[in-house]
């Protein structure tokens, strides 16, 4: 089955944040760290069901080599991410993702 990957704005903003970290320590790793979240963005459309079910329904897959993780949801042949975010971040934040996807 193929899915279609919808991209949040918040979760845009995020990888924008992580990039710019990144790059400003050290000239390059924001593209390594890119390339690993297109890894696990192209693994989430191929196969979104592989990764157990979380909270409020939520999916999450851990980047190789960086600590983030790509929160998603699926919705039937639809694949919403709504965060990439630091595996330190907050809980809450997330929270609030999901319950704003849900208006």
């Amino acid at each position: 089955m193929k899915y279609r990957l919808i991209i949040r704005p918040e979760a845009e903003a995020d990888l924008a944040d992580a990039f710019s970290w990144y790059e400003d320590k050290r000239r390059g790793l924001g593209y390594d760290f890119l390339l690993q979240v297109e890894v696990g963005l192209k693994h989430i459309e191929k196969a979104p069901e592989t990764h157990p079910i979380s909270y409020q329904g939520t999916r999450k897959y851990l980047t190789k080599r960086f600590p983030y993780k790509i929160v998603y949801i699926l919705d039937r042949e639809t694949v919403v991410v709504l965060a990439i975010l630091h595996g330190k971040r907050s809980e809450e934040l997330l929270k609030e993702r999901i319950e704003s996807s849900k208006q």
